[in-house]
């Protein structure tokens, strides 16, 4: 196995367009645009996470390419629908980013029946990075890789079960839409969270884990479970040796599951502000340290033009919106 790379911690420690324009100063849309006060990053999860490490990352860049404080603000809570929907309700000004993720920006807008905000409400402005879930098995379960997995499946059908940290989460849905490829069933044991999960697979409760990349990846660097496949189409460079799940054969070439952490604005943004904060959104992703942080975490870059990053949230709510249609899936805020 590769090299244990520094953890989360290591890291954090080391209205309308044309309304919207017309209360702004002139000079403040063109290319050279600026903030005119304090700047609050939405981060619509708890301190801690990717959301947030990224959320505290990128304000610090602002704070200082612009000269103007830049504050993180956590708005958890409802699966991230909490702290999306506030800025959904923002003045278009450039002065309040969200930092997003697929469970309120994409998983949210199929699953939820009495979700508060709809997709055209943002302005996606660009992708900052990616992260591979992880598939994983306890080692007294004569499993090491998917195509050992579905085998066994095959043959013992009803003695497996497989854990993630809740109903609709990434990693629920990834292995949901790959039994969905395979046509195969498993019993699915949803946590409150991936630390539940992660210790319930560590003790044997559930005998395949499915899982952001961490804290499952140090766990099979020690032999304490047994790395199955990584779920984007590339293999994380934080653990080389684990294959894709693409890799396992024709019915699983389009499988493609990340977790990804981007930038929008409120739809009401003129263009200007937009691409200015774009601008500074690729100069950040550029810096080396920006770039050893981000390794560290096991991801990698994902700089995007307003327009991808908005076809790439696009595809990745209609993709999550068949997986959950096919598994029946209907929740509600609360």
């Amino acid at each position: 196995m590769t090299k244990r790379l520094l953890t989360r911690r290591g890291v954090l420690t080391g209205a309308a367009a044309v309304s919207a324009a017309t209360i702004l100063p002139r000079a403040s849309l063109g290319a050279d645009w600026r903030p005119t006060e304090t700047v609050r990053l939405i981060v619509p999860a708890a301190p801690g996470g990717s959301t947030d490490v990224m959320g505290r990352m990128l304000a610090a860049h602002l704070q200082g390419a612009w000269g103007q404080s830049a504050i993180v603000e956590n708005r958890s809570g409802a699966g991230g629908t909490i702290g999306t929907a506030e800025v959904t309700r923002q003045k278009g000004d450039g002065h309040t980013i969200l930092v997003g993720n697929p469970g309120p920006n994409a998983i949210a807008l199929s699953i939820y029946r009495n979700l508060s905000y709809k997709a055209d409400q943002l302005q996606a402005v660009s992708n900052l990075i990616r992260i591979p879930n992880i598939i994983s098995a306890h080692p007294s379960v004569p499993i090491k890789s998917i195509a050992e997995m579905i085998a066994y499946i095959k043959a013992n059908p009803d003695k497996l079960t497989y854990g993630s940290s809740g109903i609709g989460q990434s990693p629920h849905l990834t292995m949901a839409w790959l039994l969905q490829l395979t046509g195969l069933k498993m019993v699915h044991v949803p946590f409150r969270g991936a630390g539940p999960a992660l210790q319930a697979a560590l003790g044997g409760d559930i005998q395949i884990l499915s899982d952001n990349l961490f804290p499952s990846l140090p766990q099979v660097q020690d032999g304490k479970l047994t790395g199955l496949a990584v779920t984007t189409p590339e293999r994380s460079p934080s653990a080389p040796n684990l294959p894709t799940v693409r890799d396992t054969g024709q019915e699983l070439a389009k499988f493609d599951v990340s977790s990804w952490f981007g930038i929008f604005l409120p739809k009401s943004t003129p263009a200007p502000i937009v691409d200015a904060l774009n601008k500074e959104i690729k100069v950040f992703l550029e810096r080396e340290d920006t770039k050893k942080n981000i390794a560290a975490m096991g991801a990698r870059t994902d700089y995007g033009t307003p327009q991808q990053f908005s076809d790439f949230v696009a595809a990745e709510t209609a993709k999550f919106a068949a997986i959950i249609k096919q598994e029946g899936l209907q929740m509600d805020v609360n």
